[in-house]
């Protein structure tokens, strides 16, 4: 079976882009552009993975992490994001993300990456 993976990014293009890299190396793959909608999105589909964006309009990814976290919905988050400082890193992983890459992505990179979190979680 094919992991899916929700991209949730305020950037349409990087969320086409990547939704296309990762199609194209097996993965099944969703996308919404802004963190509003997270939750309801995964309570109703099969999510193995979110890459999910930080710095984003009405609902950021920190706000989207404790939403995840409240309702207690166990998925794995990788944070994929411009603003990558150690605090923002800390932070996030302390709100149970997985992993964190800077953009802009190098794609291998985050390939390697997903593998990782896929596997280790699995």
């Amino acid at each position: 079976m094919m992991e899916s993976i929700l991209i949730v990014d305020d950037d349409v293009n990087l969320c086409t882009v990547l939704s296309e890299e990762l199609t194209e190396v097996g993965y099944e793959t969703y996308f919404l552009t802004n963190g509003s909608g997270v939750l309801e999105y995964v309570n109703n589909n099969q999510v193995d993975l979110i890459l999910l964006d930080l710095k984003m309009p009405v609902k950021d990814g920190f706000d989207v992490l404790h939403e995840l976290i409240d309702a207690h919905v166990s998925v794995r988050v990788i944070v994929l994001t411009a603003y990558a400082d150690v605090q923002s890193a800390i932070d996030s992983a302390k709100l149970g993300a997985s992993d964190f890459i800077s953009k802009p992505y190098d794609f291998d990179e985050l390939l390697i990456t997903i593998r990782k979190v896929v596997q280790r979680e699995a």
